[in-house]
């Protein structure tokens, strides 16, 4: 039996529309790109605390990987919106994790008790996990599907608990 050309086109446009349409009915708002979906890179560091953690644990749930600096003036301002949705979401639906790079422990913990004294921050001292994630620059949040892909990327500051960013972030975690 041959199938038309036509219908196999057919066939073929509706089920690339169909798989991308989880994605497509996310609402992007200024500065969030779109990435390509390809494995989120190694990430085991561990926390100020001296806990391990890896991202490969964080499979079933998306991850807001943000790396940021004490020193970075966006990140300062930044730092605030994230304490403020940070307590609005199950960590089993959408992490936040917090990656400071290459500063001491004293100088993270000092900048964090003032702006977001309820996240618990990796530390990244020698700066290899920001090699291998390649950020482009402070601050940069990685958005990491239950599948552990790379599907999204916010370079600079940005005011997470205005109502359009937090709006993105609750389509994310929408079943």
């Amino acid at each position: 039996m041959r199938v038309p050309l036509n219908l196999v086109r057919h066939l073929l446009c509706v089920g690339l529309l169909l798989l991308a349409l989880p994605l497509a009915a996310v609402e992007l708002p200024k500065g969030i790109l779109t990435l390509d979906g390809r494995a989120a890179p190694p990430l085991a560091l561990k926390n100020i605390d001296g806990e391990s953690w890896d991202i490969a644990d964080a499979r079933g749930h998306w991850v807001f990987v943000h790396f940021w600096g004490s020193w970075c003036g966006p990140c300062r301002r930044e730092m605030p919106t994230i304490q403020a949705v940070f307590p609005q979401f199950d960590p089993k639906q959408l992490e936040i994790v917090l990656i400071n790079v290459a500063e001491s422990e004293d100088t993270v913990f000092s900048f964090l008790a003032g702006v977001a004294p309820d996240i618990t921050p990796l530390m990244d001292s020698d700066g290899l996990a920001a090699e291998r994630w390649q950020p482009r620059g402070l601050p940069a949040t990685f958005f990491v599907d239950p599948e552990g892909k790379l599907r999204y990327l916010a370079l600079g500051g940005r005011p997470w608990n205005t109502p359009a960013y937090l709006n993105f972030l609750k389509q994310l975690v929408q079943p």
